[in-house]
């Protein structure tokens, strides 16, 4: 297959990546893997092996502590499922969406509520334990009573970890195109609002730790792989618009798989990079921290980037401080409930720029 070729390729090609990681507080050795994008639960097992093979070869890999596999309801047959746990993959990101048929349609998903129980009950009856599942909240049409179902669904049937998103519509795809000509609802933020406090009451209520926005666990089931994006552990990237980054740089490749295919065929680089500037490395910090239970820590802003930088953070959070969307306590700070569902704003409001 032309594209695990360009995909294996690649990795030979940035074989050095973590060689020059600063020391102590950056691993050199991969901890965990996640093959996610796209459809990745189409390729066939053998494939997924000769990658996991060949990762083993060119990087220090170590004892990787978690490998994640994103899939489709309707592609994890039995067979399939049987075909994986021979693998080294043990954990799977299920896009289940909805347990709801007129959601699905909405969607334009190609599963159907059995196929997503069943996929399910299947993946746990052949010993895959550590699960999450993924919901989508806010959908025109959605009762409460329909989202809290799809929730005790995921509860009744134990599933560690659970990651939940408002419904969001892209420029120029077939749902904005329809909310445009009226042809469907608009998504409504009140509803979407009051659907996430009743996630966030129902799972805490039933163990769940929310540990970041949109991500909930049972104790020992956060996803590792995850974390370290939110905490700035190194990572690389490959394939079609992947992203990379090590402290002080930022890497993506374009999205184009031919292109992709074609140029790793001939040996020529196909990422871009950036170099970050302080206040780009204190701002990624502030949106990622901020997202997480364990919050924005101004000691840190202090000792990496300097009092400047922190000091700025702190005024500028003073007016979400007082309206209560944040939370202070010593030098961390968290968003409240309220601020959870307006993370992305409150962030942007404090970040560095200059001149401000």
């Amino acid at each position: 297959m032309a594209f695990i070729d360009a995909l294996l390729k690649e990795a030979e090609m940035r074989r050095n990546y973590f060689h020059d990681l600063p020391s102590p507080g950056c691993s050199t050795h991969i901890e965990t893997i996640y093959i996610g994008g796209g459809t990745p639960s189409l390729l066939h097992t053998s494939e997924l092996i000769r990658i996991f093979e060949r990762i083993r070869k060119v990087f220090p890999a170590g004892q990787v502590k978690e490998i994640t596999l994103e899939a489709n309801p309707d592609d994890l047959t039995y067979e399939k499922l049987l075909s994986l746990r021979q693998s080294p993959i043990n954990r799977l990101s299920i896009g289940v969406q909805s347990f709801h048929f007129p959601d699905l349609q909405f969607m334009n998903r190609s599963h159907s509520p059995v196929q997503a129980v069943q996929s399910i009950r299947n993946a746990q009856k052949i010993g895959f334990t550590n699960l999450t599942v993924d919901l989508i909240y806010g959908i025109p049409g959605m009762s409460d009573a329909m989202w809290e179902a799809n929730l005790r669904q995921l509860i009744d049937m134990e599933i560690p970890h659970i990651s939940a998103y408002a419904l969001t519509v892209e420029k120029k795809t077939v749902l904005e195109y329809m909310i445009r000509k009226g042809k469907v609802s608009a998504v409504n933020d009140e509803q979407a609002a009051r659907q996430f406090n009743i996630m966030c009451d129902i799972l805490e209520e039933s163990g769940y730790a929310h540990y970041e926005i949109s991500n909930f666990a049972l104790p020992g089931y956060q996803s590792q792989h995850n974390v370290s994006y939110w905490t700035g552990v190194p990572y690389l990237g490959l394939g079609p618009s992947a992203h990379s980054y090590k402290p002080g740089n930022r890497y993506w490749n374009p999205a184009n798989t031919s292109v992709y295919i074609e140029t790793m065929q001939k040996g020529i680089p196909f990422w871009e990079g950036e170099e970050l500037t302080d206040a780009d490395a204190c701002n990624e910090y502030v949106m990622t921290s901020l997202r997480t239970s364990w919050g924005c820590d101004l000691q840190k802003v202090y000792d990496e980037w300097g009092r400047e930088f922190s000091d700025s953070l702190l005024r500028l959070a003073e007016k979400h401080i007082l309206s209560g969307k944040i939370m202070r306590k010593g030098k961390i700070l968290t968003l409240t409930r309220e601020g959870k569902f307006f993370a992305d704003g409150i962030a942007a409001d404090l970040f560095i720029v200059a001149g401000r």
